[in-house]
């Protein structure tokens, strides 16, 4: 069984890759200029910048890494410092899962941010639902993002989302999710297992970019017949079936196009590296490898494609 994607229109610019859609973006541009949060940008939560709920992942040590989920912690680790700055399309999207799950009838349970980096998306929760009982828990594999995170507490300590989730997740009431499945070594599964983490009517809301993205780079390293070392992306239809089969109900399953202004490769490699994006499962390009490239870099829009899922483990908190 498969739902329909729908692609709503012409791609959406990133001329401004914040802004959510017209019915919220004026709530949207006064979270991103100082409406919603303070003025350094981080929302405020019950008086207070940024505390942390009672929920901690204190008692859990550093995780031991595979070789790939090494690199993907090194790499933003790196970006940590510049990643708000360019995050521009991931604060936009966090914004509209946010408001998505703004009146969701949540049952009792905990509420976690799965790859959670700098906090954006629990802060754009707990800006348009400051009524949610605490904030969502901070899971990162990056103790640098989390270090920047202001609803991150002092003894939150990494977390592989690679291993499963920890134990005090179960029956979980809202698991949220943004630009984070698609580096775990089995997404599909992995978001099976978040689902079935669910208590009967808890809710899954996440975004993730699919296959179909970065078509500029893949076209280019054709064209100089090199390999793409863009990260393999997980197919839309993949990770629907995969939610299908645990039971969710979804209430919604739709995959949004958004383009950054045609530029130059360098430009492309040079903001994937100042967010940290830079693992890759290939080996790095030679330096001659790397000038064909670019020198075959087609001049068009770098396009994401994304996908919005959000569902519901059938059971108690009717749909309103």
């Amino acid at each position: 069984m498969t739902l329909p994607i729908r692609t709503p229109g012409p791609p959406v610019a990133l001329a401004n890759p914040s802004r959510p859609p017209l019915d919220v973006a004026a709530e949207g541009q006064a979270f991103q200029h100082g409406g919603g949060p303070d003025g350094n940008g981080l929302v405020s939560v019950g008086g207070q910048q940024g505390l942390g709920g009672s929920l901690t992942l204190a008692q859990l040590g550093d995780p031991v890494l595979p070789a790939f989920t090494g690199l993907v912690r090194q790499g933003f680790g790196r970006g940590a410092a510049s990643y708000e700055a360019q995050a521009r399309l991931q604060q936009g999207v966090a914004w509209r899962l946010g408001r998505l799950c703004r009146d969701l009838p949540l049952p009792a349970g905990p509420c976690a941010d799965l790859g959670a980096g700098s906090g954006l998306l629990s802060r754009a929760l707990l800006a348009q639902r400051p009524s949610l009982a605490e904030p969502p828990l901070q899971l990162d594999l990056c103790p640098e993002l989390l270090a920047r995170n202001p609803l991150a507490t002092p003894a939150t300590a990494p977390w592989d989302l690679n291993q499963g989730l920890p134990p005090q997740l179960q029956d979980a009431g809202l698991l949220l999710s943004s630009f984070a499945l698609q580096w775990l070594e089995d997404p599909a599964a992995q978001l099976a297992h978040w689902a079935g983490r669910l208590a009967p009517g808890g809710w899954l809301a996440l975004a993730v970019p699919v296959a179909g993205s970065f078509d500029t780079w893949q076209a280019a390293a054709r064209a100089a017949s090199v390999p793409c070392t863009a990260l393999p992306l997980p197919r839309a239809e993949v990770l629907i079936e995969a939610s299908l089969r645990t039971g969710l109900e979804l209430r919604q399953a739709q995959q949004l196009r958004f383009s950054r202004a045609p530029g130059d490769g360098l430009a492309t490699l040079r903001l994937l590296r100042s967010l940290g994006a830079t693992a890759s499962r290939q080996p790095p390009l030679a330096a001659g490898q790397l000038r064909r490239l670019l020198a075959h870099w087609p001049l068009a829009p770098l396009r994401w494609e994304v996908l919005i899922l959000m569902g519901r483990r059938p059971g108690a908190a009717l749909l309103p």
